[in-house]
């Protein structure tokens, strides 16, 4: 019935998560309301680990993708289940060391990162840099030098590979702010040069294609396009790479139409291609990583919201304005990404109108979903948005000055808050009026 396996519907016709009356918790809580499975967290990390140990020998790495949900709990989480961490900036980083995430497991990416990012990770000795820039390159030899460290390094290449996917989420072709090109030469020159440096080690390589995929075939492309590659640098530079990082950008079901790739078969599917190759070019077998996020906390997320107002344009369109919007949620106005919802509070419902659910920014295209198919909505239901679990907490904004909501944990029926709601004295905390005004 809904997009994600978390969500029921109890006798009084309300929609349940990890055993909780959302009603109820929009009561308790407040609206907008971010709202996370600790369960199907749980098992979603479980099923990439599980697929590592039995198609790859145990011999990889999971990384969490903190980017699609950052938070001391969900760092927690992913540290519990055996899972590494895959952060892209300072806060992040800052934020799995206060959750006191094994350091040895943090991977460290970005385009640009700034010197004092570098310090960060190299004084709290972060387990890998993934380079993407030449500068990037030569200012961390020359920090790790300073300070008497060899830096383990990864190189975030760009494989060529077209993911079929939103231009604004493909990231594996030339045309990318990110990596080093194939086609043109530089990314064997810069890892020429980086095995000439004293304080560089190359462990390995870094691919990622794009994001919300749905095809197995571009991930087995983009290995063999990598596995070329490692053969090419060991032939010309005698390097061995240990470490192949495949990146993410699996797929998941925001609606009914959605049909994702199970994760068992994709990783059967890169294990048996990278086996094969390896043997074929006599290729150190590497350590294979992987980057699930969005995959492993979009399911398993919610957003309530309250509803205010319904205006009915005849034969034009019938608007559902939420308490919410592009603040907590800003997917659609940034690529029309695709969400289905349920009135918490008649979750059973048949759904017997077009709709279009409107945020309170002061924007035209601040729209959570446009021309869906609801039931009929009055003001004062309880909406809720399905798998928002990435890429929606960590993409808020307090734009129109809108506090962020706050985010709870659900599990067996009980409820834990692990983000705080912001107040307006939050909103103004770092604000200063100068003396001369």
């Amino acid at each position: 019935m809904f997009v994600s396996e978390a969500l029921s519907v109890n006798d009084r016709g309300h929609l349940v998560i990890g055993g909780c009356d959302c009603v109820k918790l929009a009561e308790e809580y407040g609206t907008p309301l971010y709202i996370m499975d600790e369960e199907l967290i749980r098992k979603n990390c479980r099923a990439f680990r599980k697929g590592i140990e039995k198609y790859y020998d145990g011999n990889g790495l999971v990384l969490y993708a903190s980017k699609a949900f950052s938070s001391l709990a969900a760092c927690r989480i992913a540290e519990q289940e055996g899972l590494g961490l895959d952060v892209v900036s300072g806060g992040e980083v800052y934020t799995a060391l206060k959750a006191g995430f094994p350091v040895d497991r943090i991977y460290f990416h970005g385009n640009n990162k700034s010197r004092e990012e570098l310090v960060m990770a190299l004084d709290n000795s972060i387990g890998r840099i993934v380079v993407d820039s030449y500068e990037e390159l030569f200012n961390l030899d020359g920090i790790a030098g300073s300070k008497n460290k060899c830096a383990d390094v990864l190189f975030r290449i760009k494989p060529g590979i077209d993911a079929h996917t939103h231009d604004f989420i493909k990231t594996g072709q030339i045309d990318s702010k990110f990596g080093f090109a194939l086609e043109t030469g530089e990314a064997f020159d810069v890892i020429r040069r980086a095995s000439k440096m004293d304080n560089i080690n190359v462990v390995g390589l870094h691919c990622h294609i794009g994001s919300q995929i749905f095809d197995i075939e571009p991930f087995v492309e983009a290995v063999k396009v990598m596995l070329n590659f490692i053969s090419e640098l060991k032939e010309k530079l005698g390097l061995e790479i240990k470490e192949l990082n495949l990146g993410g950008g699996f797929g998941i079901k925001y609606i009914p139409a959605h049909d994702p790739i199970e994760y068992e078969k994709y990783l059967e599917a890169v294990a048996e291609t990278v086996k094969a190759t390896a043997k074929e070019k006599n290729l150190y077998l590497p350590k294979i990583l992987i980057e699930p996020g969005r995959s492993i906390v979009g399911p398993a997320g919610i957003t309530l919201y309250a509803v205010g107002s319904v205006k009915d344009i005849p034969g034009i369109r019938k608007y559902i304005t939420i308490d919410g919007g592009m603040t907590d949620n800003p997917r659609y106005i940034l690529y029309e990404a695709v969400y289905d919802a349920v009135i918490a509070n008649r979750a059973d419902a048949p759904r017997t109108e077009k709709v279009t659910i409107a945020g309170k920014c002061c924007e035209s295209g601040d729209l959570i979903a446009k021309d869906i198919d609801m039931p009929e909505i009055k003001a004062g239901d309880i909406l809720a948005v399905l798998a928002t679990g990435a890429y929606n907490y960590s993409m808020s904004s307090n734009y129109n000055r809108i506090p962020r909501p706050s985010v709870v944990l659900v599990k067996e029926g009980k409820s834990r808050l692990i983000v705080a709601r912001e107040s307006y004295d939050d909103l103004v905390r770092n604000d200063i009026i100068p003396e001369d005004i």
